[in-house]
């Protein structure tokens, strides 16, 4: 691929093509850890080390690589970027990563990463390559996030409690509280609260671009001002 467009990588990844939203990839870490808000940024920053990293030596081997072994190696490429990610947060964020628990060695069972790996990143250069990871990794981590808020508010009142856990000391009082002290809403914080309010996204998300859509549909359809020459096969020019 000759003309790679940053403008349409960017587009793809945080909204047009969003693996979240869009290609529907990647749900059980979504609707399984986003209760609340350091829970989803410690899983979206993961998944994008691992997205960026795997796109990057994807490109770099991709005239290397014959077809018949190309997806175990992407495969082994992921799971290495995983088990290093894996590895840090063990040594940093030790609190943080027994709560995320599976999902994180579970990043390289990710859709969106090997579908990437296959779909951008074996076709592409490096520098496109690692955009491409980074724009898609921004924005599943960004569904992640308002996700993690909503439950978090609704579901235990709060909004940004135990950010330590990622950022340290510092964080600790970083805590919001939004309702009450004995405030508690169990549906959102459980399963059935992430699919709820993961469809709602889904629509306000499909809602916003018929809007779109609809402008731009009008825009298109407005007749031009000015004067107008008329031939006699009738056409308007």
């Amino acid at each position: 691929m000759s003309d790679v467009s940053y403008r349409e990588i960017s587009r793809n990844g945080l909204w047009d093509n969003n693996p979240a939203l869009v290609q529907l990839l990647g749900l059980c870490p979504l609707l399984a850890v986003t209760g609340s808000v350091v829970n989803a940024l410690g899983l979206g920053l993961a998944t994008m080390a691992v997205l960026v990293g795997s796109n990057a030596v994807v490109s770099l081997i991709r005239n290397r690589v014959t077809d018949a072994v190309r997806i175990p190696a992407f495969v082994m490429i992921i799971a290495t970027f995983t088990t290093c990610t894996e590895m840090l947060m063990k040594a940093y964020t030790y609190e943080l990563y027994q709560i995320l628990g599976i999902f994180i060695p579970l990043i390289v069972t990710n859709c969106t990463i090997l579908g990437r790996a296959e779909a951008f990143a074996s076709k592409n250069a490096l520098i496109p390559s690692i955009a491409d990871g980074l724009l898609m990794g921004l924005g599943f981590g960004a569904v992640l996030l308002v996700l993690g808020g909503i439950r978090e508010v609704l579901g235990s009142g709060t909004l940004f409690a135990n950010m330590d856990l990622l950022f340290g000391p510092v964080a600790a009082n970083w805590s919001i509280q939004v309702f009450g002290s004995g405030y508690s809403f169990l549906v959102a914080i459980l399963p059935p609260g992430a699919f709820i309010i993961t469809g709602l996204l889904i629509a306000v998300k499909n809602a916003l671009d018929t809007r779109a859509k609809q402008r731009r549909d009008a825009l298109k359809a407005r007749p031009v001002k000015g004067a107008k020459r008329v031939r006699t096969t009738g056409v308007v020019h």
